[in-house]
């Protein structure tokens, strides 16, 4: 995701690094390339041209001071001003109602049903809310059964009438059913179509004036690039959505309908979804994604989906175990699936500033710690509370239960040592020594 955005304006930077001020000459060959990184990037020649020029405005408009170079200002002027076309703020949803009932809206092959079950997953665990799914979507074959067994994996009861044809009647009778079993939220998964048409319209717009919804989304493939913008300004003209929700974000796209959606409908991005998994949903912050955008991370939102795993409870018998030289397999096993929980882990490292780039051409094996888990799992109990007796006769046996190479247990060996000196070094603190050593230096 603006992989190729991000290298562009990483190009245009380095236009003016080592001039001594911004002149109107090298600001406009460097804007140039910005105006160029964002047209290729699906961002329409008018919003592209308005955003370079108050780049411009702001960049000749402020002193250099000495100590900041100039390329180094365009950085922070272009990050502001992308922020501020993204929206500059998250915004939240409201599910204030008895029960508050949330419409989604959108193309079909969009994600709606997906991310209904998504957002009825992060309601659930994130806020402990009592949430219904209501599929409302009669004409699409399986579109029933695939959000009974969406919602069936996450924990979430489906009201459904599979031998109705009104949607209309289908969702009043859902909100009526969640009220009788105390049911906090109510999401209405809709149809959708292959093209915006009149027919699809009429329907959504009767749901909405029917229902009247505490919060309407809008759900759009960013994919589609300009065409998702163009999609938005069409829905937005007949029912008014409160947000937008990003799906497919961590496809090939350039990213033109998350920089420009804000901007053309005046409504704001509320969601963006990574991935198939129902914890691949995030809240839409735009500083953190101009950070991403231009290479510089994202470290809070990384933080964040670490302190989302982390068992306070559980981090107190590791801190014990490692004082006491206990720390096992079984302990370490525990550790991989937090790790697996957070997401791809390529995307984790791309949030650490400074390693985006130096991931993004290499493949990593997301598989690789599902044959950790296999060899772990070929251990006997004994083993596994004791990896100092695993012997050379006991690595044959438990590379033939996994299928696995001598080699390949003798890596897991490795990286389990590894792992073990490094969390010991947390545990009593000596890590963060080192760290403040290094930054004295």
């Amino acid at each position: 995701m603006f992989e190729n955005l991000s290298d562009k304006l990483t190009k245009a930077f380095k236009i003016l690094k080592g001039a001594g001020k911004i002149t109107e000459i090298n600001i406009a060959e460097s804007l140039k390339e910005v105006r160029k990184a964002l047209i290729q990037a699906d961002v329409s020649y008018n919003i592209a041209k308005e955003f370079c020029d108050n780049v411009r405005q702001n960049a000749l408009g402020q002193n250099v001071l000495t100590s900041v170079e100039p390329s180094q200002l365009i950085i922070k002027i272009v990050h502001d001003e992308l922020t501020k076309l993204m929206g500059s703020s998250s915004s939240s949803i409201n599910v204030k109602g008895s029960p508050a009932v949330i419409l989604i809206a959108g193309l079909q092959g969009s994600g709606k049903t997906t991310f209904s079950a998504k957002l009825a997953n992060l309601l659930k665990t994130k806020q402990s809310k009592q949430v219904l799914l209501a599929a409302c979507d009669v004409y699409r074959p399986a579109a029933i059964e695939q959000l009974r067994v969406l919602g069936e994996s996450v924990g979430v009861e489906v009201y459904s009438e599979p031998d109705a044809k009104d949607p209309v009647k289908i969702a009043k009778n859902a909100v009526k059913y969640a009220k009788e079993h105390n049911k906090n939220i109510v999401i209405i998964d809709t149809a959708g179509r292959l093209a915006v048409d009149s027919e699809m319209m009429n329907e959504i717009s009767n749901l909405k004036q029917t229902l009247n919804p505490h919060e309407t989304l809008f759900v759009v493939d960013a994919m589609t690039g300009q065409d998702a913008v163009n999609t938005a300004k069409a829905f937005f003209e007949r029912i008014n959505f409160d947000g937008v929700v990003l799906t497919k974000l961590d496809g090939d796209t350039r990213g033109g309908a998350a920089l420009t959606i804000r901007y053309t409908v005046s409504r704001p991005i509320k969601f963006v979804s990574l991935g198939e998994k129902m914890e691949a949903l995030d809240v839409f912050y735009p500083d953190r994604m101009a950070n991403r955008i231009l290479g510089m991370g994202d470290i809070v939102s990384l933080v964040e989906k670490a302190q989302e795993q982390y068992d306070e409870e559980e981090a107190r018998k590791i801190a014990k175990k490692l004082r006491t030289n206990n720390f096992d397999f079984n302990d370490f096993l525990s550790q991989l699936q937090q790790i697996k929980k957070m997401g791809s882990v390529k995307d984790l490292v791309g949030m650490i500033p400074g390693m985006g780039k130096m991931v993004k051409d290499t493949e990593v094996d997301e598989g690789v710690f599902r044959n950790m888990e296999v060899i772990i799992s070929s251990m006997t109990p004994y083993e596994r509370s004791n990896p100092e007796k695993i012997n050379a006769s006991r690595k044959r046996r438990i590379a033939g239960g996994s299928g696995k190479t001598i080699e390949d247990i003798n890596r897991l060996m490795k990286q389990f040592e590894q792992t073990q000196k490094m969390m010991k070094m947390v545990a009593n603190g000596k890590a963060q020594k080192m760290m403040r050593n290094f930054k004295q230096r």
